[in-house]
């Protein structure tokens, strides 16, 4: 089908000081391995935004930059349009980036020594949220049953009691889930229950495959109750670079508290390139982000149809958004270290090791496909002849 945007086009990143393909030698330790691990996309950001960058450029001076009414505007419609939730201004704190304002909100409504609920396999940042601020990490792993992932409610009951803060991955990274209204009402009334401060880490909200959808946790509560809610065009929009989020928190108690951690650091997240790119996505490019998730659909079914017919053993999680899949290769027998060395080593593909994202991860890899499907297909074809190889 046609896109309506060039998906397949080759962008060499190479000397781009990019993270993911010039920091392969750091992570890997070797620089020729297809990378498809950070998670960023191999493809050009939507054309309004590189327009309205190279425009805000042409203005010779890149001084101390404020936000303006229009960047709040801009992603108040985009939560409305999009996700049905009405927003309101004051509720709105821009953020250098997701992990950071993570942290900061830890500081702000934790005390060390108090636990932080996760719910691994999780992004590897929720743990280093507790540990590296003198918190305890209190795991409610997520259960796996015929391929799917779900909450263990009556043990996340028990995590409750013993804590007052509860980190959320919505949509899950890794698994790909996109949490369901009933999942969702079922956490609110548990966190309102046990008076549970909830971070909803929802930065994948946009990218969400056709037959499913993202619900905003805080739009379903009643009250909002004590919910942080964490978006950024930064996934959506392929600008995770330019380090700019919101943090959405209608309570002002909460609000207040995590502004006064960002001040006490002497964090401020303007910068003028970052201002102009987070608008002119949220203002202009649907269009190509309503591509962007046909695409990456197809190629999902891709991967899953060449698995299937080349490496049965290797199963899929059933993505239903984000642009991450969660590889089963527990069926090989292989321990974390031999699977790691396989993919780096002997088919020369660089993933994320499934217990990066903790213990609940051992035996399995996250393959990022965002990226020119040729070479997703390259990558398995890679896979597959090293397998056969062995």
């Amino acid at each position: 089908m046609s896109y309506g945007f060039d998906f397949d086009q080759e962008i060499n990143r190479d000397r781009s000081h990019s993270v993911k393909y010039d920091g392969r030698q750091a992570m890997f330790g070797k620089s020729d391995v297809i990378p498809a691990w950070v998670a960023d996309m191999d493809f050009a950001a939507p054309p309004a935004v590189t327009r309205a960058l190279i425009e805000r450029a042409h203005h010779p001076i890149y001084g101390y930059t404020q936000f303006p009414d229009s960047l709040y505007e801009a992603l108040i419609g985009w939560m409305q349009h999009r996700h049905g939730w009405t927003v309101q201004r004051d509720w709105i704190v821009m953020c250098p980036g997701v992990v950071p304002s993570i942290h900061a909100a830890v500081l702000a409504l934790t005390q060390p020594g108090e636990s932080i609920v996760i719910q691994p396999p999780v992004y590897f940042p929720f743990f280093s949220a507790a540990s590296q601020t003198g918190r305890q990490l209190l795991q409610n792993p997520l259960r796996l049953d015929n391929d799917r992932y779900t909450i263990d409610f009556e043990h996340l009951e028990q995590c409750a009691r013993q804590a007052k803060f509860l980190l959320l991955c919505s949509p899950h990274n890794p698994a790909g889930r996109v949490w369901s209204p009933a999942e969702l009402e079922r956490l609110l009334q548990l966190a309102s229950a046990h008076n549970l401060t909830i971070f909803s880490d929802e930065i994948h909200h946009d990218l969400i495959y056709p037959g499913h959808r993202h619900h905003v946790l805080a739009a379903l509560a009643a009250h909002h109750c004590s919910i942080i809610t964490a978006v950024a065009p930064s996934k959506t929009f392929n600008i995770p670079g330019l380090n700019l989020s919101a943090l959405i928190i209608p309570d002002k108690t909460i609000r207040t508290a995590i502004i006064k951690a960002f001040d006490t650091l002497h964090v401020n997240a303007s910068n003028p390139f970052s201002i102009t790119a987070f608008e002119a996505a949220y203002r202009d490019g649907e269009a190509w982000l309503e591509a962007l998730v046909y695409y990456l659909r197809d190629t999902r079914d891709d991967v899953c149809a060449y698995l299937m017919q080349h490496l049965p053993e290797v199963k899929v999680i059933p993505a239903q958004g984000t642009y991450l899949l969660w590889l089963d290769c527990r069926t090989w027998g292989l321990s974390d270290a031999q699977l790691k060395h396989f993919f780096i080593h002997e088919a020369g593909v660089g993933l994320n090791p499934g217990v990066q994202f903790g213990h609940e991860g051992s035996g399995f890899m996250r393959l990022n496909i965002g990226m020119p499907r040729h070479t997703v297909l390259r990558i398995l074809k890679k896979i597959t002849e090293a397998k056969f190889c062995r």
